[in-house]
């Protein structure tokens, strides 16, 4: 690099990678903060995901996804040299900044950032109530029509009246099963 790069002390930083290989990366880095001695710049190394729920054969997974596929954050001091050794991890594309120079992230980004990770359960947001017209989008009876009877946000399930066979037929149904019409 031509300039030096402007210290801004321990501060945490984007990596954008090829998307899919941010474990790789991940790990290419901390390979080579052990061999370059780098320990005393680069620090942490993250890929934020989040718990999120769906239904796979009619049980409820909960499974993790990327927040941000492509990227990965790093907590480190810049210096010329933590930035060539970062910089030149392979599929490591760039920082995210202004030309080569890395723009720290927001204090206050990282805690709200580290919250949403440290969600231990995933909350599943459910925007009808009693009496809302919903169809059902999953499972035996897949798209049925019925009413909301009743609501157990607890376990994330929901009594719906569907009609079928004549006549109207309770059935209690997971959250993610449904979809308001």
């Amino acid at each position: 690099m031509a300039k030096q790069i402007l210290n801004q002390g321990r501060r945490w930083y984007v990596l954008h990678t090829y998307s899919g290989y941010e474990e790789n990366v991940a790990q290419n880095l901390k390979q080579r903060i052990e061999s370059m001695d780098m320990e005393n710049k680069i620090y942490n190394i993250l890929i934020p995901t989040e718990k999120k729920i769906k239904i796979k054969n009619g049980k409820r997974k909960v499974f993790e996804e990327k927040i941000f596929p492509g990227y990965v954050l790093v907590e480190m001091v810049v210096t010329d040299d933590s930035w060539y050794v970062v910089r030149n991890t392979p599929n490591v594309t760039g920082f995210i900044g202004t030309g080569t120079i890395p723009t720290p992230i927001s204090e206050q980004e990282i805690k709200n950032l580290q919250k949403r990770i440290g969600v231990k359960e995933p909350k599943f947001k459910i925007d009808v109530s009693v009496n809302s017209p919903i169809r059902i989008i999953d499972g035996p009876f897949k798209n049925l029509e019925g009413k909301v009877i009743d609501i157990d946000e607890a376990k994330g399930k929901i009594k719906i009246a569907v009609f079928m066979f004549g006549r109207e037929t309770l059935v209690e149904l997971d959250f993610l099963q449904i979809k308001k019409i």
